[in-house]
């Protein structure tokens, strides 16, 4: 009886200790933080490189999916360790304002208007964007922004601008204050327009009465950037590890994974050759 328990305890002993081992090994895995964009999480993206990403290099992978103007808001604060981004222009000044320490190419897809079938504003057929965001501008049925300072809302706003409309404050523009998902939702609820970036679209199931009316002009072109989140400004960052990140995701097997991945047979990203810092 007393050998039994004997026993009994040093098994109990032994399971312990492997747990505790597991547990700390569990603790000591490498992470990093990304900051991106709700396109590249919608869109079911991320869900399948970033697995890749872990299983070659055992650094796990923390998304933060916001827009675009909150990821970068996010690496000003130095609470993520790369960034992984759609609008350019901001990109470009955060790296000149010493915020990120240097930014490549990725990947690039491009933006779509989507609205209901029957089109009352009348753009299907149109093959300008700025001409469909005049047409959109007359204000025949609603349009639903994201409002939120993501990339998107940034092409938008650059298109109404080119329109020479300001939108803001009428009664057909709806501002929903937050990531591609939810607007199309709210655009479909309503009858209504909206610029989406074709991933999420695609990923997008609720769409009720709402189709493409307008695609293929350059002005919708949409890049992708990573950013490294400068280490001399934030030193906490894990800086090893970010770059390994960048470095696989502009390698060549990082551009075949992006490549490789496909919704309904359409292949929803581009990748593109590395530029230099």
């Amino acid at each position: 009886m007393a050998d039994g328990l004997v026993k009994l305890q040093r098994c109990c002993a032994a399971l312990v200790l492997a747990l505790l081992g597991a547990f700390g090994t569990a603790q000591a895995a490498e992470s990093i933080t990304l900051a991106s964009t709700t396109s590249t999480e919608q869109s079911g993206l991320f869900g399948f490189i970033l697995p890749k990403f872990t299983a070659k290099t055992g650094i796990e992978v923390k998304v933060v999916a916001l827009g675009t103007g909150q990821a970068l808001d996010l690496g000003r604060r130095g609470d993520a360790d790369v960034l992984l981004v759609h609008d350019r222009p901001a990109e470009e000044r955060f790296v000149a304002e010493g915020h990120g320490a240097y930014r490549k190419d990725v990947m690039y897809n491009d933006f779509v208007i989507v609205g209901p079938a029957s089109d009352p504003a009348g753009v299907k057929g149109e093959q300008d964007a700025v001409k469909g965001f005049a047409l959109l501008g007359k204000g025949t049925a609603p349009f639903v922004s994201r409002a939120d300072n993501s990339g998107t809302h940034a092409a938008e706003l650059r298109l109404w601008q080119q329109a020479r409309i300001a939108p803001v404050g009428q009664p057909w523009y709806k501002e929903s204050g937050s990531g591609m998902g939810p607007t199309l939702n709210m655009a479909a609820s309503l009858d209504g327009y909206t610029l989406s970036d074709r991933g999420t679209w695609a990923n997008f199931r609720n769409r009720q009465n709402l189709v493409i009316l307008l695609q293929g002009d350059p002005r919708l072109y949409n890049p992708y950037g990573v950013i490294l989140v400068n280490p001399d400004k934030h030193p906490h960052v894990n800086k090893a590890a970010a770059e390994r990140f960048i470095a696989w995701i502009t390698s060549s097997e990082g551009r075949a994974a992006i490549a490789e991945y496909r919704l309904g047979g359409e292949q929803l990203f581009f990748p593109v050759l590395a530029t230099g810092r």
